[in-house]
């Protein structure tokens, strides 16, 4: 929740409790909370988990179900909260973190109006839906922000990256539906496809498998290609983390960032891994303190 949203007038309490919800690095009792409220989802996620183990469920259902509405109690009494504190409660409400609150406690009033046995399934969905209460716990990782920007940097290259993948699959699986054949169980394209999939991924499900030498040999490369792609979007992404990384030390003010600044116009704000200026072409230095 951005800042921007604190209530500006008002009674004091509104402040405080903004204080208390959104702002957990600036006091004790916001720390608490959020303390609280972490192991709070962790539990009721357990719950929704042990609630579809069919053996717990008729040994301990009543303990669930009672525990279900604790945990639904405790998160509309914290939705409500946020929405008083806020200045923009309209704001808040479409916010992912609103939306994802929201999710949180809807499932379980909802059950209460669908109880005719047609709805079992639809209750049944609800139930499951309880677990979006998990994503709650990303407003509490810091780091979440940097692995946010490495992948919005990265998206392009990844999705370049994905169709090179799709099409390499698509023409494997299509040579081995011609090289096998119905007899080994590549009966159609799609199929052969889903094949080269799992094979390529290094996954081998076994339920189909080449029978001729030359498919066996075009396994074994596929297999060998699988090992070198899946390093391919670790890398790309890694670079963007680091760069992510680098940059938000750099704007914390973190005396462990040296700056990179031209030996010859001494322009600076340079890529963490440049070499050369972008304006002169002069070599590029770091600056500044460990």
């Amino acid at each position: 929740m951005s800042p921007t949203n604190r209530p500006e007038n008002g009674p004091p309490w509104r402040g405080r409790l903004y204080d208390v919800l959104f702002e957990s690095d600036q006091n004790g009792a916001a720390t608490a909370f959020d303390v609280v409220l972490i192991l709070t989802i962790l539990s009721s996620v357990v719950v929704v988990m042990l609630d579809s183990v069919e053996t717990v469920v008729e040994e301990h259902g009543f303990l669930l179900r009672v525990l279900e509405w604790i945990f639904t109690i405790l998160f509309t009494i914290e939705y409500a909260a946020r929405l008083a504190a806020v200045r923009s409660k309209r704001r808040y409400a479409l916010s992912f973190f609103g939306i994802i609150d929201l999710l949180a406690i809807i499932p379980t009033y909802l059950s209460l109006l669908l109880l005719d046995g047609g709805f079992l399934l639809i209750i049944r969905v609800l139930r499951v839906l309880r677990v979006f209460r998990v994503l709650k716990l990303v407003r509490y990782m810091g780091e979440a922000r940097t692995l946010g920007r490495a992948l919005a940097a990265s998206r392009y290259r990844i999705i370049v990256f994905l169709i090179s993948v799709v099409t390499l699959v698509v023409i494997l699986g299509s040579f081995m539906y011609l090289i096998e054949g119905s007899t080994a169980g590549f009966t159609s394209i799609p199929q052969s496809v889903y094949w080269a999939v799992v094979t390529l991924t290094t996954v081998g499900f076994g339920d189909i498998t080449p029978a001729t030498s030359v498919g066996k040999f075009l396994a074994a490369i596929i297999m060998l290609m699988g090992y070198g792609l899946i390093a391919v979007p670790t890398g790309i992404v890694s670079v963007e983390m680091a760069q992510a990384a680098h940059m938000a030390r750099k704007m914390e003010g973190s005396p462990s960032v040296r700056d990179r600044v031209c030996s010859d116009c001494h322009s600076g704000g340079h890529d963490y891994d440049a070499q050369f200026c972008k304006g002169c072409g002069g070599t590029v230095v770091d600056v500044g303190a460990e």
